[in-house]
């Protein structure tokens, strides 16, 4: 397999799936509508509701969308399985699953007046399901935070070459807004300043200076326990010990402050230009990556040849643990094929801001499409570079990628690594955000205060905090991915008892639903086995083991359960609903064959 090879695949998904199949949803199904009034012009406050082009939106939309799944899920599949299991699940799943969650979700956002998931819920299925699909959500918020919480403090703490690059972004965007919005300065001027300045940190990151600059600092903060680890998580990827260390700690809480900046800050301060900053980052080494790709094949052909194993073994678990191909690999690639975070940004955030019905499908199915693109780059990045594994073999790859231009690969990668955590710490500050206003939409109405935005960001925040340090990488990863594609397959009940309700066909997005239903389940079960067999039981009372990853551990083990009995209790909520409106939408004498198959 090469890397010309596998663009060409990905480019004839997008245009089939794209062109052929969401099309003909949107143009015999859905039907958009240009002369029906969106929420965004009917309810336009400036805030929530506020018209955008397709062009903004779909930018909106594709840098909220692509976080850290389509680059650490792909790579921690690859690793585990092999590039063939995740090609395939990336190309089938982006084509009959992604795009209609995110299509879907967002139509029905529009066409119900902008509500969200809870709300829908509230109105389509049962008062009780809004107060559990809230909690859902919050928890599933504290895992998403807590997974990529975690693996921003190893990047920092193992990677010298990084901080610079994140410090300086901070400042570059709290610079971008005050030039754009108090000093009025044009957005060209204000662009090559700030994302100059940004990349210019990036490229020094790896000088000597620098490095020894950052290596110092965390040393120093490790002397302070005589080099000794804090304790130690049982970590599966390396069938070692994860060591928890005072650099570690250090940049965790840098971490958490940046995102605490995040929910609490107005967002033209400091949210909207940093991810404007992002937004050129991640395009710059998108759009090198993938001509850096299909130019080695020519050019360099040992660049271009995969190094990694098609297929490694259906069951990858050790000590006990279990990791079979299904239904693991279909939580671990949490994005790129299709993701539960999706349904959240479509509902709450875009459909707020479409301006037209037919704008829809543009935003909706041809972002989940360009986010699939790059998580190819992630996996031909990992196969190409081979070495190592996680974020270091996706930035060593997409540098030699760009080495193709004469770029020195040890520039490349840095920038590769940068646009990586920047997709990802962006992400996480966006989540902390979303779990203060779910947490205030549950709790806010028995204790006001927690409408606070300072007290409901630090309750999130040391929720996150002490989730980050209560297990390893990989299981809080997978626990997010069980969760987030938890999450798709409750949307994807919603938009299957929505079109119920309009008397439309819907099998085509029940049947994906069943999948995920079933496969995110019994995924999250195994994720709390795996938890509880590899640390809790062998660990507990352990001589030098950390009592707080042991009692962690036991809530992330009761955290897995609780999303398993939520989703359950949720789908029994949804057979019921499915079965009244049904019978009332033939009692007003719609096409009763409302769940059959879709015909021309």
């Amino acid at each position: 397999m090469n890397t010309l090879l596998t663009l060409a695949l990905g480019a004839v998904t997008c245009y089939l799936g794209h062109n052929w199949y969401a099309r003909k949803i949107d143009r015999d199904v859905i039907k958009a509508d240009p002369k029906k009034i969106t929420p965004a012009r009917m309810y336009m406050d400036g805030v929530d509701f506020s018209p955008a082009s397709r062009y903004v939106l779909y930018g909106f939309q594709f840098k909220s969308i692509a976080a850290a799944g389509p680059i650490v899920g792909v790579i921690t599949a690859v690793s585990l399985w092999g590039w063939l299991p995740a090609l395939i699940w990336l190309l089938v799943g982006v084509s009959f699953i992604g795009w209609v969650q995110d299509y879907c979700s967002l139509m029905m956002s529009v066409r119900r007046d902008g509500d969200s998931l809870s709300a829908t819920a509230h109105k389509l299925v049962s008062p009780a399901s809004r107060i559990i699909l809230l909690i859902f959500i919050f928890a599933y918020l504290l895992v998403v935070a807590g997974a990529f919480g975690n693996l921003m403090a190893s990047v920092f703490s193992n990677t010298p070459s990084v901080p610079l690059g994140i410090v300086v972004l901070v400042l570059a965007g709290l610079m971008g807004g005050q030039m754009l919005y108090r000093w009025r300065m044009g957005l060209a001027v204000t662009t090559l300043v700030i994302v100059g300045l940004t990349m210019l940190a990036i490229i020094l990151g790896p000088s000597g200076a620098v490095s020894g600059l950052v290596s110092g600092l965390n040393n120093a903060l490790n002397s302070l326990t005589a080099g000794e680890p804090l304790y130690s998580v049982f970590d599966p990827m390396t069938n070692g010990y994860l060591k928890v260390t005072p650099s570690y700690i250090f940049w965790l809480l840098f971490t958490i402050l940046f995102c605490y900046l995040g929910a609490t800050l107005p967002i033209w301060r400091y949210a909207q230009p940093i991810n404007y900053i992002g937004f050129w980052v991640m395009a710059i080494t998108l759009i090198g990556g993938f001509l850096g790709a299909g130019l080695a094949v020519l050019v360099r052909p040992q660049l271009a040849t995969f190094t990694i194993s098609a297929f490694k073994a259906w069951n990858v678990g050790t000590r006990g643990a279990l990791q079979p191909l299904w239904p693991m690999l279909f939580i671990t690639i949490a994005c790129g094929a299709i993701s539960g975070w999706h349904g959240l940004i479509s509902t709450v955030g875009t459909a707020r801001q479409l301006e037209n019905e037919t704008d829809a499908l543009a935003v909706g199915s041809g972002s989940m499409f360009s986010e699939m693109l790059l998580a190819l780059l992630s996996l031909m990045a990992i196969s190409v570079a081979g070495k190592g594994g996680g974020a270091a073999a996706f930035a060593e790859g997409v540098g030699n990628f760009l080495s193709i231009f004469g770029l020195d690969p040890k520039y490349g990668s840095s920038i590769a690594f940068a646009a990586f955590v920047i997709i990802i710490i962006t992400m996480l500050q966006l989540a902390i955000r979303f779990m203060r206003v779910s947490l205030a939409e549950w709790l806010g109405g028995s204790f006001p205060l927690i409408h606070n935005i300072h007290l409901g960001t630090l309750i999130s925040s040391a929720l996150v905090f002490f989730v980050v340090l209560s297990g390893t990488f990989t299981y809080l990863f997978q626990l997010f991915g069980g969760a987030n594609q938890l999450m798709a397959s409750l949307t994807l009940m919603l938009i299957t008892l929505w079109l119920v309700s309009e008397g439309k066909k819907a099998l085509w997005v029940a049947l994906p639903m069943f999948f995920m239903y079933v496969t995110t389940v019994f995924a999250n079960l195994i994720t709390a086995w795996n938890l509880y067999i590899t640390v809790v039981a062998p660990n507990w009372g352990k001589p030098g083991y950390s009592g707080l990853a042991i009692i962690g551990a036991s809530i992330l083990v009761l955290l897995a359960l609780f999303l398993v009995a939520a989703a359950l209790f949720l789908a029994w909520e949804g057979w019921k609903a499915y079965l009244r409106l049904k019978a009332q939408a033939q009692a007003k004498g719609q096409p009763q064959a409302a769940t059959g198959p879709l015909t021309t």
